[in-house]
């Protein structure tokens, strides 16, 4: 089974649509993953559309009509992996512990907000992505996604993409 993660898109703040590169691989994904602040329910409705499955959380910057229609964790077994989804978890210093214990029926945790790639396993075996931004690199070079697989219960080949500069 095929992930794309992703979060912080801010559309249309920090970019007026999400990159090509990252639609171009909706299609080839079993799952997609929006770790919050979508910020326009645009975004919301063209995943929905054009994924198979959308598991999606809403994020501090997102209004009323997008928290009507998301959560603030999601939850899904996939392919026998337990995965949560939510858009903040704190503060980098102690965040694998608060994670570990406010999360500890998961196997993976795809977070957002600090638009800052994580990829860390905390000591109960939790492991944490933060897809980065694909619209919105703040303090990182590029801007970014995660892609993943799903293989008996377990998260393999995880890889950060790295999108080239808007012009």
């Amino acid at each position: 089974m095929r992930l794309l993660l992703m979060s912080d898109t801010h559309l249309p703040k920090r970019a007026k649509e999400l990159p090509g590169r990252l639609l171009d691989e909706l299609p080839h994904a079993d799952v997609v993953v929006h770790a919050g602040d979508w910020v326009d329910e645009a975004t919301l409705d063209l995943l929905e559309s054009r994924s198979h499955r959308l598991i999606g959380v809403y994020g501090n910057n997102d209004g009323p009509a997008l928290r009507a229609r998301l959560p603030e964790v999601a939850r899904a077994e996939l392919a026998g992996l337990r995965l949560a989804v939510v858009h903040e978890t704190g503060p980098a210093q102690g965040r694998e512990r608060r994670c570990a214990d406010r999360f500890p029926d998961c196997d993976v945790l795809v977070f957002g907000h600090s638009h800052i790639p994580w990829d860390t396993t905390t000591t109960t075996g939790l492991r944490l992505l933060n897809p980065g931004s694909p619209t919105d690199r703040r303090r990182r070079p590029h801007c970014t996604y995660l892609t993943a697989t799903v293989t008996n219960g377990a998260l393999t080949d995880v890889h950060l993409h790295r999108l080239p500069p808007r012009t």
